[in-house]
C-alpha cells in the first residue's frame, strides 16, 4: 500500500477517498496496478498486470491542475524544465507524464500550457531479479563484466533488470567473492534510479553514481571525465550519438551495460551503429529478455 500512497496523496479529498474505498473492496488490485491515467473530462483509467479498470469518474482539467500543482509544491515555474521533458519524477520513484499544448519556440518545447492528461507509472523494485542475467554477463575469470547489451520490447522489463544488475555490481556479490564495482549511471530519463531533489529513490547500489536529465553523450563523457567509473550503463541506446559515446568509454578502458529495444536479431541488424558495436566485438554480450 506505501506505493500507492506515495501518489494518492496529491489528489484532490474526494478523488483520494474513491480510491481508497476501491483499494479497501479490493485489496488484489493494489499489487496489480502499473499506471493511473487522467484525461480531461473522461474517465479515470487504471491499468494493471493484465486488464484496465475504468474508474467511473470524469476528471476536470481543474482537478488534473490541482495535481499537478500538488506535485510541483505549488511552484509549477520551478519544475518547467521537467514539465518540458514531459515528466516529473516524484518521491518514491514514481513517475508523472503529462501532455498538454506545447509553447515552440526555435523547435524547443519552452513550456507545455493547458495540461491535459497525467498518468502515474507506479515504481517498483524487483530485487535480484537480475540473476539470470548476471550468470551471462559476469567475467569471473577477469573479475569484471562483459560489454553487453539487454535486448526486450517496451514492457518487458529492460530497466528493472537494469537496475538490479547495476545494484549488484555496485555492492558486490559475496557469494562468488565478486567485488563491488564504481558505476556510474546516465538516467536520461530518470527511470532508473529516479532521483527525487538529488537523492536516489531506488536502490542502485552503493559505489553508483548518477546524471540525470543529460544525454548519453554528454553523460558518459561527465562520469569519465569525473567519476572514474569501471562500469557505465545506460538505458535505451539507439542514436548515433549514443554509439559514439559508447565507443569513447570502450575505449578509455571502462565496462559498459545498456540496454535497447527489439525482439530479436533482426531488430539489431535493423540499427546498423549498434550491430557494428556487436561485430567488432566492442559489445561481447547480447541479451534477450
Amino acid at each position: 500500500m506505501k506505493d500507492i500512497e506515495e501518489i494518492l496523496r496529491y489528489f484532490p479529498n474526494k478523488i483520494y477517498q474513491m480510491f481508497f474505498n476501491l483499494f479497501n473492496e479490493n485489496t488484489k488490485m493494489i499489487g496489480e496496478i502499473q499506471e493511473i491515467r487522467m484525461r480531461a473530462d473522461r474517465p479515470i483509467l487504471l491499468k494493471l498486470i493484465d486488464r484496465d479498470f475504468v474508474l467511473q469518474y470524469n476528471i476536470s482539467q481543474s482537478e488534473i491542475l490541482q495535481i499537478l500543482e500538488r506535485i510541483c509544491e505549488n511552484s509549477i515555474y520551478a519544475y518547467k524544465n521537467q514539465i518540458c521533458e514531459g515528466f516529473i519524477t516524484v518521491k518514491g520513484g514514481h513517475r508523472v507524464g503529462l501532455t498538454g499544448s506545447c509553447v515552440i519556440e526555435n523547435g524547443k518545447i519552452l513550456n507545455i500550457k493547458y495540461i491535459s492528461s497525467l498518468n502515474f507509472r507506479i515504481a517498483r523494485e524487483v530485487l535480484n531479479c537480475s540473476t539470470r542475467v548476471l550468470r551471462e554477463i559476469l567475467d569471473i575469470e577477469n573479475k569484471t563484466i562483459y560489454n553487453t547489451i539487454i535486448v526486450a520490447p517496451p514492457g518487458r522489463g529492460k530497466t528493472t533488470v537494469l537496475r538490479d544488475v547495476i545494484r549488484r555490481l555496485s555492492n558486490g556479490i559475496d557469494e562468488i567473492n565478486f567485488k563491488g564495482k564504481t558505476c556510474g549511471v546516465v538516467d536520461e530519463r530518470g527511470e532508473i534510479a529516479a532521483m527525487y531533489k538529488g537523492v536516489p529513490q531506488n536502490d542502485v547500489g552503493i559505489r553508483t553514481d548518477i546524471i540525470e536529465n543529460i544525454d548519453k553523450n554528454q553523460g558518459i563523457h561527465i562520469l569519465i571525465r569525473t567519476m572514474a567509473p569501471e562500469v557505465i550503463a545506460c538505458d535505451e541506446i539507439g542514436s548515433k550519438e549514443d554509439v559514439e559515446a559508447i565507443h569513447y568509454a570502450l575505449y578509455s578502458g571502462v565496462k559498459g551495460i545498456f540496454t535497447m529495444h527489439g525482439r530479436n536479431v533482426e531488430d539489431i541488424k535493423n540499427n546498423r551503429q549498434i550491430y557494428e558495436l556487436i561485430e567488432s566485438r566492442e559489445i561481447q554480450k547480447v541479451v534477450f529478455l
